[in-house]
């Protein structure tokens, strides 16, 4: 029989894939629209997921913090304060630097009239611009994913 500690871990690891998932493909799907129709298509999509990553999100830390009051580690792992911390900097990357470019951008593409042209060349470099920032965030869930996995110190 699964105890309380199984369940907690297994709704923590669902919360990750709801949350690692759409974080890894939505930047790709965006970056590969060639037309103002297909950006929309892709803002459509994200706005849609964008309900997944905030309950998966949520539900990710409150398990999180249950599974450490359950195991009694606390903050005693560095793992886990390296994964905490690389969580933190994830956060402040996707909504203090990507997020305000991200509207400025969707602000563009809803002014955009006619959905075939192809984007305009100031939304594209803007567009370019935040995609470092985008892989950065990539690249914090993957360490994390991996920390929480390999638990490797």
């Amino acid at each position: 029989m699964v105890g309380l500690f199984g369940w907690i871990l297994v709704l923590h690891i669902f919360a990750s894939i709801a949350v690692i998932g759409p974080a890894l493909v939505v930047p790709v799907i965006r970056r590969s629209a060639r037309s103002v129709g297909q950006l929309h298509f892709a803002f459509d999509v994200t706005n849609k997921l964008a309900i997944l990553l905030k309950i998966g999100g949520a539900v990710l830390m409150i398990t999180g913090v249950w599974l450490m009051i359950i195991t009694k580690m606390g903050l005693s792992q560095m793992w886990l304060n390296i994964s905490i911390l690389l969580s933190l900097l994830m956060v402040a990357t996707i909504e203090g630097l990507i997020g305000p470019r991200m509207k400025k951008i969707m602000e563009i593409v809803s002014i955009c009239q006619s959905k075939g042209e192809e984007v305009p060349f100031e939304l594209g470099r803007l567009m370019k611009k935040i995609t470092p920032m985008e892989t950065l965030a990539q690249l914090l869930m993957v360490a994390i994913a991996v920390l929480m996995i390999l638990k490797p110190f």
